[in-house]
């Protein structure tokens, strides 16, 4: 039998948890599917964790579904420091990564050390998107806002004036990388969306 944690790591874990549910106030550019209210990044990472489940049967042999749920329930955390970037907006990706590793060192630190190390991993993981978990859950979190902004008619699309081509170049590399199945599917739904709009 292992023996309990005792209180002092218990109360980081909690400290962590706790610090957590901040995700469910940071709001994304991408709405609810009914358009009626932004979704925010706690919803947007639960939501990737089932569409990975969902979508397993789209990733290659070498790819193991249960870290990439791992990865996916992870990899906006530190959003709760740094902030929700949208994918269409101009930014400075190294003022961004920076402001996001700062938030990862705070928020991972808030755990026992053993365990902050190994979460810290697998988020540095998802952020390398280089092994074939990464590289499919990249391709999970990407996929997902277009579905989103299809059904609810064009989400932000309309706010930021993308074109298909930016979709295209913006997210479909991303999405084709890591689930090459998905892409002609979503890519045929996000055509005919742009076509009419």
């Amino acid at each position: 039998m292992t023996a309990s944690p005792g209180p002092e790591r218990l109360a980081r874990q909690f400290a962590f948890l706790q610090e957590a549910d901040r995700l469910k106030g940071i709001l994304r550019a991408t709405p609810v599917l009914e358009g009626a209210r932004p979704e925010n990044s706690g919803e947007h990472s639960w939501h990737l964790t089932l569409y990975a489940l969902v979508l397993a049967d789209q990733a290659g042999p070498e790819v193991r579904i249960d870290r990439v749920i791992r990865m996916l329930i992870l990899h906006d955390l530190v959003e709760i420091d740094a902030g929700d970037t949208p994918i269409h907006i101009a930014h400075d990706p190294a003022e961004q990564a920076a402001r996001e590793q700062a938030a990862a060192d705070r928020l991972f630190g808030l755990l026992p050390d053993d365990l902050g190390a190994d979460l810290r991993a697998i988020w540095e993981e998802f952020e390398a998107a280089e092994s074939p978990d990464a590289i499919f859950a990249k391709s999970i979190d990407r996929v997902q806002p277009v579905l989103q902004n299809i059904a609810s008619g064009g989400g932000s699309w309309v706010d930021y004036n993308v074109t298909f081509d930016q979709l295209e170049s913006r997210v479909g590399a991303k999405v084709a990388r890591g689930a090459p199945g998905l892409w002609p599917f979503v890519r045929d739904k996000a055509k005919a969306f742009f076509d009419a709009f």
